[in-house]
């Protein structure tokens, strides 16, 4: 029900890990680590952002596309002191994920704990499984050109 779309995410982790921008900050959005299950009638999707504001998380979703951006700012020691050791990324985080068509993207919703945005995808209605009924046969008919 869901896609990876971005197959480069691993190289590109590893060239952001040997070079990184002179300003601290990546030049390309940063992936964010995700797991997705179904849970009954619902995709879960949830997403790591460590660090982030609620207000800095933007989640869009156009025809199936969900694209989720946040962005963490450096800490400001403020005053006179100095950074000695910065090992968290900060700047542009994004994760892409192509939703199937079983999906309704209409009634998207969105929780964010403890650094976890967690998103659920309801299944859409077409796509749940049903029955079918078997008539007797009597009830056919036929269509004269």
């Amino acid at each position: 029900m869901l896609m990876r779309t971005d197959p480069f995410r691993e190289f590109d982790r590893l060239a952001q890990q040997l070079f990184p921008s002179t300003s601290g900050t990546w030049s390309r959005p940063s992936a964010v680590p995700m797991d997705a299950y179904r849970d009954g009638d619902v995709y879960v999707i949830a997403l790591d952002l460590p660090g982030v504001d609620r207000e800095a998380i933007d989640i869009d979703v156009e025809r199936n596309m969900l694209t989720v951006r946040a962005e963490r700012r450096p800490v400001s020691a403020g005053g006179e002191a100095q950074m000695e050791l910065a090992e968290r990324p900060f700047g542009v985080f994004s994760r892409q994920v192509m939703l199937a068509d079983t999906l309704d993207t209409e009634r998207i919703s969105a929780d964010y704990d403890a650094g976890v945005l967690t998103l659920r995808v309801p299944i859409a209605e077409r796509a749940k499984p049903r029955k079918i009924s078997i008539g007797d046969g009597q009830d056919h008919k036929e269509i004269s050109a």
